[in-house]
C-alpha cells in the first residue's frame, strides 16, 4: 500500500515535469486564493492584537466617563473625544464631586482642542490636552527627556508643557531641543518640561499636554471638559466605583446624559465585529480559491485527454477504474496542494517583514485552511476528470488518437 502511494505520487511529479509552466500556472490560482485568505487572517488577528495592547496600555483598572451615550463619530482609541456629540458638558463642579470617590485612585479631566501650534517659525496644527498630573499614568506614558508636570504646576496654572516625541521632532527637529523651547497655541505660551514616547496613536502622538488649570487662562474659560479618566484603585473595586460615579452624576445629569465606560469591555465588542468583518473577507478572499479550483478541473481534463492512450495501456495490464481514480485525485490533490504550500509560504515573508511594524500573527487556524482547502479543491474538482478517466475502456482508449 506504501509502496502504491509512493508510486503515485512520484508519477504526479514526473508528469508535472514534462509540463513545467502548465503546472505553475495552474498552482498559481490557489496559490493566490490561500495568500488572500491567509493574509487577511493574519490582518484581522494583527488588528486584535494592536487593540489589545491599546486597552492593556489603558490598565484594567481605568474607567471613562464621556457625555452622552457612546462615541460619536470616531476618533482614536485613546483620544478620540473631539467628536463627541453629547448635550452636556462637564465642568469643573463635576470634577471636584468626582476626586471625592472613595474607590477613585486619581480622577484625571480632560479638555482636548484641535489647533494650529507655532515654535521657532514651524507650524503645525496638533492637538491640545488640558489635563491634570495623573495624566502619564493613565496611558502609562514614558518620559524620554525632561519630565511631566506635577500637582504644584496645576496648582499654579503653571504655563508649562509635555509635548509627544513626534511633534517634538516636527518643531524642533529632536527630542534633546525641544526642553525649554516655548509652544504658541492661540494666545497661550508655554514651555516645554518633557517629552513623551510615542504610543502609536496617531492622535496622542501628536499633541501637547498642558495642565488644565493653565487652558482656563485662554483655551477654556468656561472650565469644561469632555471627558474623565478615573483610576480605580483595584479590578474588584470597579462595580462599586462605577456606582459611585452614576450617583455624583445624576444629581446634576439625566441618565441617557453622561455614559460611563470601562474600556476592556470594549476589547469583546471590537473582537465581535472584526470576527464578523473577517469572516466576510475570507469569503471574498475564497472566490479565488474557487476560480483556481476550476482552473485545476479544466487542466486535468485536459491532461486525460493528453494521456488516453496510457489509461488504456494501464487498463489493459489490470489496472482498475479505482486504480485510474485515485491516480488522477492524487495528481489534482498535490497540484492543488502546492499552490497552498507557495501561498501560505509568501503569506509567512509578509507576516515576518510587516510584523516588525504591525502586530500581524498567523495561527494553526491559517496554516489549517491554507493545507486543508487546497486539498479539498483537488478532491472536489479532480474528481469529475478523474472519473471520465476512470470509465475509459481499455479498448476505446487505445484506439484514441
Amino acid at each position: 500500500m506504501q509502496n502504491g502511494v509512493i508510486h503515485l505520487i512520484k508519477t504526479a511529479f514526473s508528469d508535472f515535469k514534462r509540463n513545467k509552466i502548465r503546472t505553475f500556472l495552474t498552482s498559481l490560482g490557489i496559490m493566490i486564493g490561500v495568500l488572500s485568505v491567509v493574509m487577511l487572517l493574519a490582518l484581522g488577528l494583527g488588528l486584535k492584537n494592536y487593540l489589545k495592547q491599546q486597552f492593556e496600555d489603558l490598565g484594567t483598572n481605568l474607567l471613562m466617563v464621556i457625555p452622552g451615550s457612546g462615541f460619536g463619530g470616531g476618533g482614536s482609541l485613546g483620544q478620540g473625544f473631539t467628536s463627541l456629540a453629547g448635550s452636556i458638558r462637564f465642568d469643573d463642579r463635576d470634577y471636584r464631586s468626582l476626586k471625592r470617590l472613595s474607590t477613585a485612585r486619581y480622577v484625571v479631566p480632560g479638555h482636548i482642542e484641535s489647533m494650529t501650534l507655532e515654535a521657532g517659525g514651524t507650524t503645525k496644527t496638533a492637538s491640545v490636552q488640558g489635563v491634570s498630573e495623573d495624566f502619564d499614568e493613565v496611558f502609562n506614558l514614558e518620559v524620554i527627556s525632561g519630565e511631566f508636570f506635577d500637582s504644584s504646576d496645576v496648582a499654579s496654572s503653571a504655563k508649562v508643557c509635555v509635548i509627544a516625541e513626534d511633534l517634538s521632532k516636527d518643531l524642533f527637529g529632536d527630542v534633546e531641543s525641544a526642553i525649554g523651547k516655548t509652544v504658541h497655541a492661540k494666545s497661550l505660551r508655554v514651555r516645554v518640561v518633557g517629552v513623551v514616547k510615542n504610543m502609536g496613536d496617531p492622535e496622542q502622538d501628536n499633541s501637547i499636554m498642558v495642565p488644565y488649570t493653565t487652558t482656563y487662562l485662554t483655551l477654556n474659560p468656561d472650565k469644561e471638559f469632555l471627558a474623565f479618566y478615573i483610576g480605580v484603585s483595584n479590578e474588584e473595586m470597579i462595580k462599586e466605583s462605577i456606582e459611585e460615579i452614576e450617583e455624583v452624576l445624576l444629581k446634576r445629569y439625566e441618565e441617557d446624559e453622561f455614559e460611563v465606560i470601562e474600556p476592556s469591555k470594549f476589547l469583546d465588542a471590537f473582537s465581535q465585529i472584526l470576527n464578523a468583518v473577517n469572516a466576510v473577507l475570507i469569503a471574498i478572499g475564497s472566490i479565488s480559491l474557487i476560480v483556481g479550483g476550476i482552473g485545476i478541473m479544466n487542466i486535468m481534463y485536459a491532461t486525460v485527454t493528453e494521456r488516453t492512450k496510457e489509461v488504456g495501456i494501464r487498463r489493459a495490464i489490470g489496472a482498475t477504474e479505482k486504480n485510474i481514480l485515485i491516480q488522477f485525485l492524487v495528481e489534482s490533490t498535490i497540484l492543488s496542494l502546492l499552490g497552498g504550500l507557495a501561498g501560505l509560504s509568501i503569506a509567512g515573508l509578509i507576516v515576518i517583514l510587516v510584523s516588525q511594524f504591525f502586530p500581524l500573527e498567523i495561527n494553526i487556524l491559517a496554516v489549517s485552511l491554507s493545507l486543508g482547502i487546497p486539498c479539498l479543491i483537488g478532491i472536489t474538482f479532480g474528481v469529475f476528470p478523474a472519473k471520465k478517466a476512470a470509465n475509459l475502456t481499455p479498448i476505446e482508449a487505445i484506439r484514441s488518437k
